[in-house]
């Protein structure tokens, strides 16, 4: 747990403050990535890699929000405000990685209190018309996506079989992309323009973002997310928009300080960590 400590203070009690005497940077949304509402244990990771959140403390989450006064946007507004120059203060974005049926059981409810929604995204091979398995864990069946897509929750492509896109072939990548688009459309009749990049995100292979970029376009995607850390702002790369990671770890200081940029000293750090990786292994 000690990683969690040093992260936590160094967020709430250096770069938080830091951040609200420091000049004005762009304007932003923040867009949280959660991934599993569950009771399951997090492991002593670093906490950036958590990506379970206890039903009791994202109810937590949930109700801080709603009494600071944020107003919970879908990501197709965020991504239109950030795009205008029209960015509110006190405004975020909700996105679920994996799709995970406790988003159903746990998440859904909870949120529905505050007239919160959120984008989910699904790997589409994962998705059935009963239960299907993923990382241990069961994920949504195609009834109730169609049910919370009725009640407002938007979805986006997490690729077909949640492959590191990076490692895997042109024709692959191109099944991934386009098969996962077509397949959630046709379930839910109507258009896909979101999505999530699965696992690490290669954010200096510029090459491999470039084509990336221009497939995504022509299958008709409009924006996406991925797991580079910070603040989405205003002149951001729509398809490679920026999260912050929440689970079970956050109380309401911590993620107050995410909300409003403290953790974003933490990207500097993640990219080092995978151009190392990348490079020396």
């Amino acid at each position: 747990m000690l990683m969690t400590s040093i992260d936590r203070l160094a967020t709430v009690h250096l770069f938080h403050r830091a951040r609200r005497v420091a000049a004005p940077r762009r304007p932003g949304i923040p867009i949280l990535m959660y991934h599993s509402i569950s009771e399951d244990q997090l492991t002593d990771s670093h906490p950036y890699y958590g990506i379970t959140t206890s039903p009791q403390i994202f109810a937590g989450q949930m109700r801080f929000l709603h009494e600071s006064g944020y107003q919970v946007l879908g990501l197709l507004e965020a991504v239109s405000r950030l795009e205008a120059g029209r960015v509110s203060p006190k405004t975020v974005v909700l996105t679920f990685d994996d799709g995970y049926d406790d988003f159903y059981t746990n998440a859904y409810s909870v949120m529905s209190r505050h007239s919160f929604s959120a984008t989910v995204f699904l790997s589409t091979d994962y998705v059935g018309d009963d239960s299907r398995i993923f990382n241990n864990k069961r994920c949504l069946t195609w009834s109730q996506v169609r049910e919370l897509h009725r009640a407002g929750v938007a979805f986006g492509s997490h690729t077909v079989t949640h492959r590191q896109l990076r490692s895997i072939g042109p024709e692959e990548l191109i099944y991934e992309l386009q098969h996962s688009k077509e397949t959630l459309e046709d379930r839910l009749g109507c258009s896909i323009e979101s999505f999530c990049y699965p696992y690490a995100f290669p954010e200096r292979d510029v090459r491999f973002k470039c084509g990336l970029r221009s497939q995504l376009r022509e299958f008709g995607y409009r924006h996406g997310v991925c797991t580079s850390l910070g603040v989405a702002r205003e002149g951001d790369d729509r398809f490679f928009l920026k999260r912050l990671p929440v689970n079970s770890r956050d109380d309401s200081q911590f993620l107050q300080a995410k909300l409003e940029g403290g953790y974003d000293w933490l990207h500097a750090v993640q990219s080092m960590a995978k151009f190392m990786k990348s490079n020396f292994r």
